[in-house]
């Protein structure tokens, strides 16, 4: 069965963290992707992480002479090159989108990168913490008295990854029609802004106070916040929509929930305070079975090793083993060209399909060390 990006070429430069996520995901959907790479050292990281097991590596040392002339005939076969260097670095190995793109001019060169391109913080390092911050999204995450850091999921992944898949995507598609490829400039920052464009729609409008806690989707809320139970364990509740807040009010004989007195921030930290005092009564297991029958927007909040077990999880088969866990399933589901996991093919079919071998690159390789 067909994959949807079948016969998409990709060339894959060193990185970490989401432009491999990238590469796995547009595997999965059926690209064939080299994975270029630098020999091992002492202080390097498993090269051989999840996202790294579906496609093969080729080792090459770009500062050594003749070994960035082999990234540029991958190149001349290829639809798209993603790289993760800070600004400039490419430039200097001979990779630069200039050289790159006269070897082949339908070429999508896609640059991953935290500040971007330009700016004055362009070639400064940093990671997903210090890209969040600077969008002031972080200031708005968090209790009253500290800013809380979501993992590294919304710098990284959300404004990292999504970005990156949605600009080659859009960018394979214009090339049909133009015949000329083009350089994308994946910012993680820009990610992350266009990820919080409602917050700073609402923050414009007048609808978003800056101090945290105080705001209907930041856990002020009674009817949008998590409380504890009996167990020390957490229940979601997520009721928006006054309807919902009125089926668990009247399940918990808290009838004055389910109107519109909710709905006004006067008496947010007094019904935030009742809701609490209820829940804390039982367990969260046993809250999701007396409330099983109830139309709301309850869930409870699993631990990492709960959730691929979850009824719901295990019906769309969203989960897969690996290891002594297990690790989430290709996504979206395609109905008629599903995407799959699989193991990575060799280095020499992979090869092949860019129109060269391993004979190829190690006669250009040695043909390029100094005599």
């Amino acid at each position: 069965m067909s994959r949807p990006l079948e016969g998409i070429r990709i060339v894959e430069l060193p990185a970490v963290g989401p432009l491999p996520l990238a590469c796995n995901t547009l595997a999965e959907m059926g690209a064939t992707i080299i994975r270029i790479d630098r020999p091992a050292g002492p202080d390097r990281k498993n090269p051989m992480g999840m996202h790294q097991q579906n496609r093969p590596t080729l080792v090459l040392d770009l500062k050594q002479p003749g070994q960035s002339d082999v990234v540029i005939d991958l190149v001349r076969n290829a639809d798209v090159l993603l790289e993760g260097y800070r600004p400039g670095v490419m430039e200097r190995l001979g990779l630069g989108p200039d050289v790159c793109m006269e070897a082949n001019p339908r070429l999508i060169y896609g640059r991953m990168t935290g500040w971007g391109q330009e700016g004055p913080l362009a070639k400064w390092p940093g990671h997903d913490l210090n890209y969040l911050a600077l969008t002031g999204l972080l200031s708005a995450m968090g209790t009253k008295d500290e800013p809380v850091f979501p993992l590294n999921l919304m710098g990284d992944f959300a404004g990292g990854t999504m970005l990156c898949l949605t600009g080659v995507l859009a960018a394979l598609v214009e090339v049909q029609r133009s015949g000329k490829g083009q350089v994308l400039d994946i910012a993680m920052i820009d990610g992350i802004n266009l990820i919080g464009s409602m917050v700073h729609e609402m923050q414009a409008s007048g609808a978003w106070k800056p101090e945290r806690r105080t705001n209907m989707l930041d856990g002020a809320a009674p009817f949008y916040r998590l409380y504890q139970c009996k167990d020390g364990k957490w229940l979601a509740l997520g009721s928006t929509e006054i309807k919902f807040r009125k089926t668990i009010g009247d399940a918990l004989g808290f009838e004055e929930f389910g109107t519109l007195a909710s709905s006004d921030p006067a008496n947010w930290h007094w019904m935030s305070e009742r809701l609490a005092g209820i829940f804390i009564e039982d367990t969260r297991d046993g809250w999701m079975e007396r409330l099983k029958d109830v139309e709301t927007c309850l869930t409870p909040v699993l631990d990492l090793a709960e959730a691929p077990s979850h009824p719901h999880f295990v019906a769309r088969d969203s989960f897969r083993p690996k290891l002594d866990g297990a690790v989430p399933n290709p996504a979206p589901r395609f109905s008629r060209t599903p995407a799959a996991p699989l193991e990575s093919p060799g280095l020499d079919e992979t090869l092949a399909e860019f129109g060269l071998s391993s004979d190829s690159i190690a006669t250009a390789v040695e043909g390029a060390k100094p005599a």
